[in-house]
């Protein structure tokens, strides 16, 4: 019995690892615009080389396909080509000038009008205030980006990592639970559809690749459900 717990402490200090690396990464190149550094670190510390969570899932394997591509293409490109066409990509899809083709905001995805600091927007700033975060651009730019919300889902399973570390079995149930529920009613509703339309809009296997990790990172917790989540976790 010793053993089966100590076996189920390791499962899920290197699935609360993975989620915290992958989504951590994910929140970050979508919210940030295309620079050298941006760049360089994605070639030296060799990012997508493989993930460490959700390797199973088809869309991950087919995402790191279109990554490793764009990578190899990167060689027969100076650093300025590549971070123009990089850049190019990003403001075509998300910001303009005309008409954004994939929005990077929740609400925008409820109704017609496609507005943004909606109802979504304060009940997502709601979830990051319960856990002790604030957006930098609070009030100048709205809580439900997308980078925001990959980022809080990390944010939360790095919390349950160090509670499991303490072995603080209540607080990292709590956690998984509550990472759960926010996905339920946040990311599972609408990043499926953002993800489409970037597979659809983009001209780099850059984000096409990444919203193909995004979905399937996705598809891997949906798919675990409230009732696979321990009731303990021993140490």
């Amino acid at each position: 019995m010793k053993q089966n717990g100590h076996t189920a402490g390791l499962k899920w200090h290197a699935l609360l690892t993975g989620e915290m690396l992958l989504f951590g990464l994910l929140g970050k190149l979508l919210y940030t615009y295309p620079d050298q550094n941006f760049l360089d670190t994605i070639s030296e510390e060799g990012l997508f080389d493989d993930v460490p969570f959700a390797e199973k899932q088809s869309a991950v394997k087919q995402g790191l396909t279109y990554l490793q591509q764009w990578q190899t293409d990167q060689a027969a490109l100076t650093p300025d080509e590549s971070l123009t066409q990089l850049r190019a990509d990003y403001t075509g899809l998300f910001v303009g000038p005309a008409k954004v083709l994939v929005p990077l905001y929740e609400s925008v995805y409820y109704g017609e009008e496609r507005l943004t600091f909606q109802e979504s927007t304060l009940a997502v700033r709601h979830w990051y205030r319960r856990f002790g975060l604030e957006p930098i651009n609070l009030h100048q730019e709205p809580d439900d980006h997308i980078g925001l919300e990959l980022a809080f889902v990390s944010h939360l399973a790095g919390r349950g990592l160090i509670a499991l570390e303490q072995n603080d079995q209540q607080t990292m149930v709590a956690l998984l639970h509550a990472q759960q529920q926010f996905l339920t009613d946040h990311l599972l509703k609408w990043a499926f559809d953002w993800c489409a339309l970037v597979e659809e809009h983009s001209r780099t296997d850059f984000y096409r690749g990444i919203a193909l990790l995004t979905k399937g990172a996705l598809l891997e917790l949906r798919d675990r459900t409230l009732a696979d989540l321990p009731a303990g976790v021993p140490v």
